[in-house]
């Protein structure tokens, strides 16, 4: 199965640190992963992308500046949807909620973070079709 292709599976992890640059160390002590820092207009630090072996493997990111003082560091997933929309306004048909709109992600694809009536907060993506 590829999970990036199939909708319904677990394909990335992201995780918001208040610090990156400690976090990516940590992780590239304990896992081996390497780094790649992404350019990204909103994010003055950029997005580090972890690799395994040369592959992507997860994400680190700052919190966000609006984030609640409260909020820890966390890690959190995305599930690939055929269609970003249709699964937002899905969830909230069945009693979710929707926390951030369906957004673009330049040159990856689009997004939407939800929430299930339970409470647990959960990204959907849906990637733009690899370039050959």
């Amino acid at each position: 199965m590829d999970p990036v292709n199939t909708h319904g599976a677990f394909s990335w992890n992201e995780l918001m640190t208040s610090d990156p640059a400690r976090a990516a160390d940590f992780y590239h002590q304990l896992f081996g992963w390497t780094f790649q820092t992404r350019a990204m207009p909103d994010l003055p630090e950029g997005y580090r992308v972890a690799h395994l072996e040369g592959e992507p493997v997860a994400g680190i990111m700052p919190m966000p500046p609006d984030a609640p003082p409260a909020m820890p560091p966390h890690w959190g997933s995305y599930v690939t949807v055929d269609n970003v929309d249709e699964t937002a306004g899905e969830c909230a048909a069945l009693g979710g909620r929707v926390l951030l709109p369906p957004t673009d992600i330049p040159e990856i694809g689009r997004f939407a973070m939800l929430q299930d009536p339970q409470g647990a907060v959960f990204g959907v993506i849906g990637y733009l079709p690899a370039v050959p």
